[in-house]
């Protein structure tokens, strides 16, 4: 009996050295936990960076095949990433515990909410939704095909878009409604400058980025210590303004100039800066026909600088009101040479106007690639983008909002790779943009921003509406890339 409990005493030594090693494996496994292929739901104000994607995504885009590529443009095929240019920091994802996430509603661990203020029915949605509808497309590309931004955990971007048919009185109401009740991270290609210019006072007082505003006016860079928040990407309208007049007294000295504007900031800065480019030993501004950005008929103002013995318009206006004047002054046999804002570079113009021979001799500038330059990588992506993300078809404005998405993506990636995806944190990362641009842009122009200097596009390419052997309509780039300085 002796002898057997000595046994059974060693026995239950081996069995408790058992149970010990098999606490010690187990409580690891449970500490470790099972992997899934999907993430657990998140809060709304969850700080923790997100660290997998599910894995039904791919994580690489397919590239489109080009076959030549048109001279002013870059011959590199796009990448599989965003096509703003690369930067320099590690596009590892900082481990939850580094990255400092803001405690709003419009960041998760599954997304990225940014909110727009724009047009998207009646005359100007005609005009300018195409604008938001490339930026929508390019972002569910990256949701659907890159697995959303790698270096912010994978995050999907949601924009929720208001439509405030581009009156001022609605934008206020839109935009509060997104920061205030969304939460969203920052307010993304805000359209109009009188639309905007309702909403811009407020953000930069409560610190919410204000980014890629949709309007050239002259106001979003020229005071960035009193507006940080603020930062366009579309050209000054006196920048491209004092452009125009420099070409006209380069190239058309002696002709007598007028100016059609709308009577607002946007219409008063093209006006300004028609006047500091012209050369007045070479041209005089004879006129200055303004109306109101409501106005439904401007007939009158085309008939007042024809009386006037104007021969040069240089026209600050949106489609509509351009197209009506380019018209009008068709119809009044008035050979003028017309200039009109960049705003109306989309070969739409040829169709409100009312044909391609009436706008045919009408100039224009942009500084991006044409949506017809289907033999140029970039462009031939972003007709394969709009044609599996996008409900339109492709165009030159479509082509300015996947730009300006694609940059909107560039600088959030930096605020992630900086461990900051907040609203300052991504203000910082804008500010270290030096030369940055999209292959979508014209070779030569790209964008640098500091706190000091929120300033976009400073050169510009002119554009000249040609007739085609079939009659239709098409823009073309003449000349170089013109700077204002």
């Amino acid at each position: 009996m002796r002898k057997i409990g000595k046994f059974c005493l060693v026995f239950l030594a081996i069995g408790a050295l058992l149970l010990v090693l098999a606490a010690a494996c187990g409580g690891d496994e449970e500490e470790k936990g099972t992997p899934t292929a999907t993430r657990p739901a998140a809060t709304a104000t969850s700080t923790a960076a997100a660290t997998a994607k599910p894995t039904t995504k791919p994580t690489t885009a397919p590239t489109a095949a080009a076959t030549a590529t048109p001279t002013a443009a870059p011959t590199t095929a796009p990448t599989t990433a965003p096509t703003t240019a690369p930067t320099t920091a590690p596009t590892t994802e900082p481990s939850p515990a580094a990255m400092q996430v803001e405690d709003i509603k419009g960041i998760n661990d599954e997304r990225i909410l940014l909110g727009s203020h724009f047009a998207k029915t009646g005359t100007y949605g005609a005009a300018f939704a195409p604008v938001i509808k490339g930026a929508e497309a390019y972002f569910r590309y990256v949701n659907a095909e890159l697995g959303g931004i790698a270096a912010c955990g994978g995050r999907d971007i949601e924009l929720k878009v208001i439509d405030d048919a581009y009156d001022p009185a609605n934008s206020p109401g839109a935009v509060r409604e997104l920061v205030e009740q969304d939460e969203v991270l920052a307010i993304f290609a805000g359209l109009g400058t009188a639309a905007h210019s309702a909403v811009w006072e407020y953000l930069n007082e409560k610190g919410v980025p204000d980014l890629w505003i949709m309007s050239g006016a002259h106001k979003w860079a020229a005071t960035p210590d009193e507006h940080p928040w603020s930062v366009a990407i579309l050209p000054d309208y006196y920048v491209e303004g004092t452009i125009f007049g420099k070409y006209i007294s380069a190239n058309l000295p002696g002709k007598k100039v007028g100016v059609l504007y709308q009577n607002d900031d946007f219409g008063k800065d093209e006006l300004a800066g028609v006047k500091n480019g012209l050369d007045p030993t070479k041209n005089e501004l004879i006129a200055e026909q303004s109306y109101e950005a409501t106005a439904v008929d401007i007939r009158s103002q085309v008939t007042n600088m024809k009386n006037a013995g104007v021969e040069v318009v240089v026209g600050g206006g949106i489609p509509g009101h351009m197209a009506q004047a380019i018209k009008a002054a068709d119809q009044l046999g008035w050979d003028a040479q017309f200039f009109i804002c960049y705003v109306n570079s989309d070969e739409a113009m040829f169709t409100y106007a009312g044909g391609a021979k009436v706008m045919e001799g009408v100039m224009t500038m942009q500084a991006n690639k044409m949506a017809a330059w289907t033999d140029d990588p970039a462009i031939a992506e972003h007709h394969r983008i709009m044609r599996e993300y996008g409900d339109i078809a492709p165009g030159n404005f479509t082509v300015m909002g996947q730009l300006a998405a694609e940059t909107m993506v560039e600088a959030l990636t930096r605020a992630c790779n900086n461990g900051n995806l907040t609203r300052q944190g991504l203000m910082d990362a804008i500010h270290t943009f030096q030369d940055v641009n999209s292959d979508l842009g014209l070779p030569g122009i790209g964008f640098t921003f500091s706190p000091t200097d929120h300033y976009a596009v400073e050169s510009m390419r002119l554009l000249v509406a040609t007739v085609t052997p079939e009659g239709k309509g098409k823009y073309e780039y003449v000349g170089e890339n013109i700077s204002f300085r």
